[in-house]
């Protein structure tokens, strides 16, 4: 689709992370689809910032693989590839079971309220087919835990690698985002009790529920 008309401008003074996770976000959203031209000019013109920070988002995201840039063409978003999403799904499921792992039976009650809450708000999106609050709702759950453990480490290969994974995701809150629902309360549920293989287990699974080909993952 072309670049959006009348979307409110970033300010100047925009970090440039900013401009990036704005980019990002149109690319997981499908605002930007896939095989769409993103040429630097008009996309500084739609945040209201200089191409320089543009540029430079468009590098990080080339090396996430939402955009590939061929020498004397613009940057092109790529088609979501079913190999690309489980191994950034493979890698993302090792570190959020590693997070809540170390952190089963340590989290406050109000971060495991928090917990809940995402999860009910989660479960409300999904039944009302409202795929970009199921995202907000579901990421927000699995953040809980990985920013109560404070692995800066582990943090960076989940932002590396999630916008790859969350492209996928739509397909599964798109048909189905109920079962993990279940999922969601059986996690928070071995975090409180401090069960951390359960937990491990749960968060494994979870990840290695998303679809990776054509909407449905084979083996799940």
């Amino acid at each position: 689709m072309p670049i959006p008309i009348g979307s409110t401008g970033l300010d100047r003074s925009l970090l440039r992370n900013d401009v990036y996770k704005r980019l990002r976000d149109a690319i997981v959203d499908g605002t930007f689809a896939p095989g769409e031209q993103l040429k630097d000019g008009e996309l500084a013109d739609w945040l209201g910032v200089s191409r320089t920070p543009i540029r430079e988002a468009l590098l990080r995201l080339g090396t996430s693989g939402l955009v590939v840039a061929v020498p004397g063409r613009s940057t092109t978003v790529t088609a979501i590839d079913a190999d690309a999403v489980r191994d950034a799904r493979d890698v993302i499921a090792s570190m959020h079971s590693l997070a809540v792992r170390q952190m089963a039976g340590k989290l406050s009650a109000d971060e495991l309220a928090l917990m809940g809450e995402a999860n009910r708000r989660f479960a409300a999106a999904v039944a009302a087919a409202d795929v970009d609050a199921a995202l907000d709702a579901d990421e927000e759950l699995h953040r809980i835990p990985v920013a109560a453990l404070g692995n800066h480490a582990l943090e960076s290969v989940i932002d590396h690698f999630d916008p790859v994974v969350r492209r996928a995701e739509r397909l599964r809150f798109t048909h189905d985002g109920r079962t993990s629902v279940d999922l969601h309360e059986r996690l928070i549920a071995s975090l409180a009790a401090g069960d951390a293989e359960a937990a491990a287990a749960v968060a494994f699974g979870i990840w290695h529920s998303l679809p990776t080909d054509d909407g449905a993952d084979p083996g799940h």
